[in-house]
């Protein structure tokens, strides 16, 4: 690039920073002062959205698009962008919402999402004139400009630590009016915005200038983050080699089996995609195969995370968290079969791969606009599948979460609640209308448990009435309150005070209850001093004793041993034993916790 057209460039640039500063003041005003466009929220919204985000594209591209396709390209954004900003904001609007009141976070990171992998989509493939442009463009193109990105951040944060600096200095000898000038909102947006646009124009210079360098330093990180590749394929082999040992159980115990399983799979791909880099070269060989066997292991996983969606979806229908989870679980899906194809093809070492990532990157675009559009809309999607088992009778009126329907769905929520109030079922229109009146969420009420799957030791014992009809809250944890428990219950007398404890737990990270001031409260809890126990199988020998002496004691289970430990309430210690807290019989040597009884 010449001195003329560098010159243009960075005039263009710093005018799109300071439009951009200019504007998200000027929209910043009227949110605070509620007044036109703020009052307005299905203006406001795609103005402060695209305001916020679309000049960046011009800002990262404008030496390296033409012109006319740049501006194609901002258009077709900017129109995306506001369509999802107006659909958050019909879906969050509410008399009391005004301005950015309807926006959401996720609706944010989303858009930020869409650009960036739309951008790196549209920039390689009009710079070669293709449809699809060769997949090192596309590589190349992301690291440099995340490389950019970094350093037009760091730049405006160093900007900023000196404004601050400077203030704080001129404040120690009575100057306050730098610091007045950067509290102002009027200086802070068209300030931050002229500075990174500034940053954005010499990052541009410099990795176009230091080409070769940039690559070597990205080259470098990628290596080094590719040799963890082996580590994660010896994790995730470990982990389904050792599942038909334990049963599917534990994981389903967890409630975050999916959520997990797909953090697995992404750290798959991630590192895959380390190794792999833009695929002019082979790796080392160590990592060559462990790509190979990597790309295999998502077969299971995946398999695994559809199945522990599905029954979450089966069980309590779909929620909002779990449409999210269904589409991650559809681009797993996608780079799994492509990889799986890579892994298992002969010849040019997984090349596959590269229509692979880029097929995904557009599902991903076509699934982010879904998700943030009446399309597939997870709170849309949520309340037709509570409200569909509501009314077919899966749930009943008393357990169902009519305040999901107020508070937390969105406007696709209160016209549910607005037709719940006329449903035929009295007891439906009843809560309906209950719900519609309240101003905030009330706090959930203790859960009376379902302890039925739990199977109580010794053999023939039974939990105390009092402990199955007790409300719960948090206490009960690990889910052990649930029809599908896997925990297990040893009714014993911890502290041989004459007294039975329960305790309760899937693992040898279990909890001791104690029945004191009217009711059953968490006292402490065990955990293996070495190894782990199996208590279902240990349980199942009558195999749990006290230890001797019986200070500091454990709890013996086979041949394991279970350190005990006091559980207090906030920052208290355990119990002291000059004041029980319930009627004991004659006094007993030291308990287990101590010179405090159990």
């Amino acid at each position: 690039m010449d001195k003329s057209s560098a010159r243009a460039a960075a005039l263009t640039r710093l005018a799109i920073g300071l439009a951009q500063g200019i504007a998200l003041f000027l929209l910043q005003k009227a949110d605070e002062s509620k007044s036109w466009p703020a009052t307005s929220p299905m203006l406001y919204a795609p103005l402060l959205v695209c305001v916020l985000t679309v000049p960046l594209l011009p800002l990262s591209a404008l030496s390296a698009m033409r012109r006319g396709p740049l501006l194609a390209w901002s258009a077709v954004a900017a129109a995306l962008v506001a369509i999802m900003a107006v659909h958050a904001a019909w879906v969050g609007a509410a008399p009391d919402r005004l301005g950015a009141g309807p926006l959401s976070p996720p609706l944010f990171i989303a858009v930020a999402a869409l650009l960036f992998i739309a951008h790196h989509l549209v920039q390689p493939a009009e710079a070669s004139g293709k449809p699809v442009a060769p997949y090192a463009d596309y590589f190349d193109l992301v690291g440099t400009n995340a490389v950019r990105l970094f350093l037009s951040l760091a730049f405006t944060g160093a900007f900023w630590l000196l404004l601050f600096l400077a203030g704080a200095l001129f404040k120690l000898i009575g100057v306050t009016a730098i610091q007045k000038l950067i509290g102002e909102t009027a200086f802070a947006f068209p300030a931050t915005g002229l500075m990174f646009a500034a940053a954005v124009h010499m990052a541009v210079q410099l990795t176009e200038a230091r080409a070769g360098l940039v690559r070597g330093v990205r080259t470098v990180g990628l290596v080094l983050l590719a040799w963890l590749l082996p580590l994660m394929v010896v994790i995730a082999g470990g982990f389904l080699a050792t599942l038909p040992f334990t049963g599917l159980a534990p994981l389903w115990s967890t409630k975050a089996a999916a959520s997990l399983l797909l953090s697995a799979a992404a750290a798959l791909i991630i590192l895959i995609n380390a190794a792999y880099q833009d695929g002019l070269e082979p790796p080392n060989s160590i990592l060559l195969w462990a790509a190979r066997l990597a790309s295999l292991l998502l077969i299971p996983i995946v398999i695994l995370t559809a199945y522990a969606l599905w029954l979450r979806i089966h069980q309590y229908g779909l929620t909002p968290d779990r449409v999210m989870a269904a589409a991650y679980l559809i681009v797993a899906v996608g780079f799994t079969i492509g990889y799986t194809l890579a892994a298992t093809r002969p010849g040019d070492w997984m090349k596959p791969l590269e229509p692979t990532n880029l097929i995904m990157a557009a599902v991903s675009v076509l699934l982010l606009i879904a998700l943030f559009t009446p399309i597939a809309d997870p709170a849309r999607l949520s309340v037709a599948s509570q409200v569909k088992r509501l009314e077919s009778g899966k749930v009943s009126p008393a357990k169902f979460d009519f305040q999901f329907l107020r508070f937390e769905s969105g406007r696709y929520g209160r016209l549910a609640l607005e037709r719940l109030k006329g449903s035929r079922e009295p007891e439906i229109a009843r809560r309906a209308r209950e719900a519609d009146a309240l101003g905030a969420r009330r706090p959930a009420q203790p859960e009376k448990p379902d302890f039925s799957g739990i199977k109580v030791y010794p053999l023939g014992a039974k939990l105390p009435d009092s402990f199955v009809k007790q409300a719960w809250d948090t206490e009960a944890r690990g889910g052990c309150i649930g029809p599908g428990s896997v925990c297990k219950a040893l009714i014993f007398d911890f502290d041989g005070d004459g007294a039975d404890e329960v305790l309760l737990g899937a693992t040898d990270q279990s909890d001791i209850f104690r029945f004191q001031n009217g009711r059953w409260e968490l006292v402490a809890q065990t955990s293996a001093r070495c190894g782990s126990v199996d208590l279902g199988e240990a349980l199942e020998a009558d195999q749990a004793r006290m230890s001797e002496p019986r200070t500091s004691r454990d709890l013996i289970i086979g041949d394991k041993a279970l350190m005990i430990r006091p559980v207090g309430k906030g920052c208290e210690g355990a119990p002291d034993a000059s004041k029980p807290n319930r009627p004991r019989g004659p006094p007993v040597a030291p308990g287990p916790l101590g010179s405090a009884p159990l």
